[in-house]
């Protein structure tokens, strides 16, 4: 039985390797936390450092790294974020757009509900007027009445009021309970409508954050390059704006390419009698009245835009109401290929359909690109191409 007992004791350890034990405890904390670090690194663009490595190391070679950067790292990531921030930006309009109807919807059925209420009170009254001439008159027998009546024929005409007074009863009744049904109706509506309009608002708000995030993360990388690089990058980015080789870039937050002078109003008046009908030659001409505004995130213009407000302001001027986000204006008209675009039609890039542009001919369009890269004139090849639409 002793010995028996004693099989199941934990064996009794060395001083030293409880000792070595422990290190080897501190070494896997200290990789644990350099793994940590090494996966920030790597989310923000940088290499991570080597297994093992103390963490005050690891430190320092991000922080060196940072000023490592080169500006076509820069440029790529920041594409990256400013396509990732577009992303939620249109998420951002469409709930946008969703609780301004959920707002107006609201309002109506506010309105709504204190008229039909204005009614049922006006029907509660009624019927409590007749109620009150029912009692008052209700307490003797009909037949008793007639036979103490001093003209019976006068009382049976009166009978012949009651019994339409008691009809008149009867629909009032039934108006009151119409009119009831409708306002307890309209109530529920809108309390449905006030709690839908609750949600959008609060997706609202995540979008809104996801972008702000995104584009102050771009901004942070811009600022971490030289004036020198920044230089350097722009006049790659601006060679690429105008050539259209590429197809991953999304610009580089220049100015970009704007015609000049008499040039522009030819190009404009070029493009516009190459559309297809006068709807699309005002959009086209608004398009390029818009060149050098602003990249406004969630704005629809007149002084600054986002990329779907921009085709939504220039198709407004043609008089067609197009839906405000990228998801919903790629349905506004028919699907182009991309031998048939003319002037006017909608593109659309990336496969989630988060980009969008307004086709000008020659294999370009005016776009919004992004925060910091005005309305400008852009190849569509510059971004990978997803759909066009002919708004109808």
């Amino acid at each position: 039985m002793t010995a028996t007992v004693a099989s199941h004791r934990k064996p009794r350890q060395h001083p030293l390797a409880a000792l070595t034990g422990g290190a080897r405890s501190a070494r896997t904390a200290r990789t644990a936390a350099t793994l940590a670090l090494a996966g920030a690194a790597t989310a923000t663009g940088f290499a991570p450092a080597a297994e093992g490595a103390p963490v005050a190391a690891v430190a320092d070679g991000a922080g060196q790294a940072a000023h490592r950067l080169t500006p076509d790292r820069v440029k790529d990531r920041v594409n990256a974020l400013y396509q990732e921030a577009e992303v939620a930006t249109q998420s951002y309009n469409g709930a946008k757009e969703a609780a301004g109807a959920a707002r107006e919807e609201l309002s109506g059925l506010q309105d709504e509900a204190a008229r039909r209420t204005a009614e049922l009170n006006a029907a509660r009254g009624e019927l409590g007027t007749v109620a009150a001439s029912q009692y008052r008159s209700g307490g003797v027998d009909p037949t008793v009445r007639l036979l103490l009546s001093a003209d019976p024929q006068r009382y049976l005409d009166g009978a012949a009021v009651l019994e339409r007074a008691g009809s008149h009863q009867a629909t009032a009744v039934a108006g009151y309970a119409r009119r009831l049904g409708s306002v307890r109706q309209i109530q529920r509506r809108a309390e449905d409508t006030a709690q839908r309009l609750a949600d959008t608002e609060a997706a609202l708000k995540k979008h809104r954050v996801t972008v702000v995030h995104k584009l102050g993360a771009a901004e942070q990388l811009l600022n971490r390059l030289t004036a020198e690089q920044r230089q350097r990058m722009a006049g790659r980015g601006a060679a690429h704006g105008g050539g259209g080789q590429g197809r991953a870039g999304r610009g580089d937050g220049l100015p970009g390419k704007l015609p000049a002078g008499p040039g522009a109003a030819a190009a404009a008046a070029q493009a516009a009698a190459q559309a297809p009908d006068p709807r699309a030659a005002r959009a086209v001409a608004y398009a390029y009245a818009a060149l050098g505004k602003p990249y406004v995130w969630g704005a629809t213009g007149p002084s600054g835009f986002d990329c779907s407000g921009l085709t939504q302001a220039a198709w407004k001027s043609g008089g067609v109401s197009l839906p405000r986000t990228t998801y919903t204006q790629i349905s506004s008209g028919p699907r182009i290929g991309r031998s048939q675009l003319a002037p006017g039609d909608l593109v659309f890039f990336y496969s989630g359909i988060s980009h969008v542009g307004l086709y000008i001919g020659d294999g370009k369009m005016i776009h919004a690109p992004h925060p910091g890269a005005p309305v400008r004139i852009a190849p569509i090849d510059q971004m990978p191409f997803a759909a066009a639409t002919r708004p109808a």
